[in-house]
């Protein structure tokens, strides 16, 4: 948004830029209400501000923020989905499942959904390739995760059309019995140097409305920071 100070405010002495006609400059919401106040400090006595101007200033000022709260919001919204649905995804591992994964002439997965083999892995003529595994560990890659199978094969979600061994045992709707189902695994997540580091959680607890996870070794982490989760050997 470019707010101009009109002529007829007079030019600021104390290092405020005034922003010309058309000039492409974006302010925040603290910025802007600090050029209003310079504006109102620096205007020309003989011809005030007129009122209406200022309540349309004020007007736009109180959208701005409204708008910036609410993209907020929603990204902090967008980050606990994604964290509740990573600890839903960990109780797949130790499950056998069949999957299916097409593919085109040279090689490449696509991972549309078809119907699934039995036991070992076949090649279809249609290019699809199908089996089943067992879930060793769930790695993330930002927001998707990858569920990586004991044959060494890596698939997505929408690879697995069936849990043979059982279903997940996610309590919907209560974050901490879900994160509970991590006690007992290894995890490895980034510590606040970005480097990696792997170790069993050993307990679970909520701390100023997030889920943190005790580990061995005194350490602990949160769901934000755990790049994979396998099962304890």
């Amino acid at each position: 948004m470019t707010t101009t100070i009109q002529k007829q405010y007079g030019m600021p002495s104390n290092g405020v830029k005034v922003v010309a006609e058309g000039e492409n400059t974006s302010l925040g919401k603290d910025a802007f209400l600090k050029l209003l106040v310079t504006q109102l400090q620096y205007q020309d006595p003989s011809s005030p501000m007129d009122n209406s101007q200022f309540i349309s200033q004020m007007a736009q000022f109180s959208s701005l923020e409204q708008m910036q709260n609410v993209s907020s919001s929603i990204e902090e919204l967008t980050a606990v989905t994604q964290q509740t649905q990573m600890i839903q995804f960990n109780s797949f591992v130790g499950k056998t499942v069949k999957y299916h994964i097409t593919t085109t002439t040279t090689g490449k997965e696509t991972g549309e959904v078809v119907e699934s083999a039995k036991d070992s892995i076949t090649q279809s003529t249609a290019g699809v390739e199908s089996g089943t595994g067992t879930i060793v560990s769930v790695k993330y890659d930002g927001s998707t995760a990858k569920f990586v199978l004991d044959n060494g094969k890596t698939i997505q979600a929408s690879n697995i059309s069936e849990v043979l061994s059982g279903s997940s045992s996610s309590s919907a709707g209560n974050s901490l019995v879900d994160s509970s189902m991590l006690i007992g695994k290894n995890v490895t997540f980034k510590n606040e140097q970005g480097e990696e580091q792997t170790a069993m959680v050993e307990s679970v607890s909520r701390k100023d409305n997030s889920i943190v996870f005790n580990l061995s070794g005194g350490l602990q982490t949160t769901a934000d920071q755990i790049v994979s989760i396998t099962q304890k050997a």
